[in-house]
């Protein structure tokens, strides 16, 4: 089976499909800077030059830490694509709590903007829709932060396919990026409404943290027959599933960010594939 190595998100916006997570970079810490501040520099620098062009961050990841390790390590950019969220309120380690009041929003992508030092942010995602506040009122200030020019494309985050197809009537959604992995699959009917509808799918914990690549996990029977690593092979199967999935894998190893990023290179079987799919 081969499968395309771009996807363009919102009809304008060609990516690499193997991006990278930042949520590690900055640590278990909260309000504090990472732990290994070079470090994550230099990992952000490798992905890009191993051709990494989509990287996804969001305010609660430090918070703020994320986007300015990313903003000191890449800015200009140079065609790397930036994919940020807000919505998602970190009090504490755990501790997260969703906040979509319009204002809020609104205050988080013009901060978030200046953090990246962008003039536009090109995909600016809901975090998570909070029950507190009406939907439609989170969906319409993306759709006037978009017409505004604030951002290029709108997408969502843990969503049902209902709340997609509710925000469908309010704006333009470009992504959705929803938990999705070889072994966890609860988000199979929205990967289904996105494939149909042409919508990126960003599936996070696509290894499930390393936890599908421990010895005798569920890729285990196709290392020697693919001579792949384990990562490699979930990440290829999430490639392979469908022509919208975007994986992000997140990792403040540079070690681990090559070998994750030698997927792209994996081709797996029909057969492989339906083996995989049996998994679940």
């Amino acid at each position: 089976m081969t499968t395309s190595p771009t996807f363009t998100i919102g009809g304008d916006l060609t990516v690499n499909r193997l991006g990278y997570g930042a949520m590690q970079l900055p640590g278990s810490g909260v309000w504090g800077p990472t732990a290994d501040h070079a470090g994550a520099l230099a990992v952000l620098r490798r992905a890009v030059e191993l051709g990494v062009d989509f990287i996804d961050t969001a305010n609660s990841y430090g918070p703020y830490v994320a986007d300015e390790l990313i903003a000191e390590a890449l800015k200009p950019y140079d065609g790397v694509t930036i994919a940020t969220k807000a919505g998602l309120l970190r009090t504490g380690p755990g501790e997260w709590h969703p906040l979509g009041r319009p204002e809020y929003l609104r205050q988080e992508a013009e901060l978030t903007r200046w953090r990246l030092g962008v003039d536009r942010l090109d995909l600016f995602q809901l975090h998570r829709i909070d029950p507190a506040v009406p939907r439609d009122e989170q969906f319409g200030v993306l759709k006037e932060l978009q017409d505004e020019g604030v951002v290029r494309h709108v997408g969502l985050s843990e969503v049902s396919v209902e709340e997609l197809d509710a925000a469908l009537e309010v704006l333009p959604v470009a992504t959705v990026q929803n938990r999705y992995n070889l072994t966890d699959r609860a988000s199979e009917d929205v990967l289904d409404r996105c494939t149909e509808l042409g919508i990126g799918f960003i599936p996070w914990f696509p290894i499930a943290t390393g936890e599908l690549a421990k010895p005798g996990g569920p890729v285990d029977h196709l290392v020697d027959e693919t001579g792949a690593t384990p990562s490699q092979i979930a990440l290829a199967w999430l490639l392979q599933r469908s022509p919208v999935v975007l994986p992000i894998p997140g990792t403040k190893s540079i070690d681990h960010l090559e070998d994750n990023l030698g997927a792209a290179d994996v081709t797996l079987t029909a057969e492989q594939v339906a083996t995989l799919d049996a998994v679940a």
